[in-house]
């Protein structure tokens, strides 16, 4: 069993608007789709950033990260930010949590909007629904 851990990324090794643009988080999947969102950031005229989800407590039927990842994602959520890494050659938000919902994403997205000195008034998200895929779901 091989278990994916997340490599911090420095929010300052960003590009710059994205804490001076308005910028778009879209969902690539629907919220529905489980532990992992697939999604980008966008502003206009600029190029766009990939930016997933990770709900780093999932762990049916292998954890999706490591202990240490999973803990420093806990331990920032816990002082108001956000673990930014790269997980599986991605730029991603890890959360804790299994699933995402509107409120989830939101406060994720704003919690980004602070750690590159912008207001989260400047940042949006166009949210996708997708299929439950939980168990026992139709």
């Amino acid at each position: 069993m091989h278990v994916q851990p997340l490599v911090d990324i420095d929010p300052f090794d960003l590009p710059d608007w994205l804490g001076t643009a308005q910028v778009v988080w879209h969902a690539d999947g629907g919220l529905r789709d489980g532990h992992l969102v697939a999604g980008r950031l966008t502003s206009d005229g600029h190029d766009d950033v990939v930016c997933d989800l990770l709900g780093v407590d999932d762990a049916y039927p292998v954890p999706v990260t490591d202990d240490a990842s999973r803990l420093r994602a806990h331990q920032a959520w816990r002082h108001g930010q956000v673990l930014l890494g790269q997980y599986d050659g991605r730029m991603t938000l890890a959360v804790p949590g299994t699933r995402f919902d509107a409120g989830l994403v939101l406060d994720a997205l704003g919690r980004l909007a602070k750690a590159v000195g912008a207001s989260p008034d400047h940042y949006a998200a166009l949210l996708r629904i997708g299929q439950d895929k939980s168990r026992g779901s139709r």
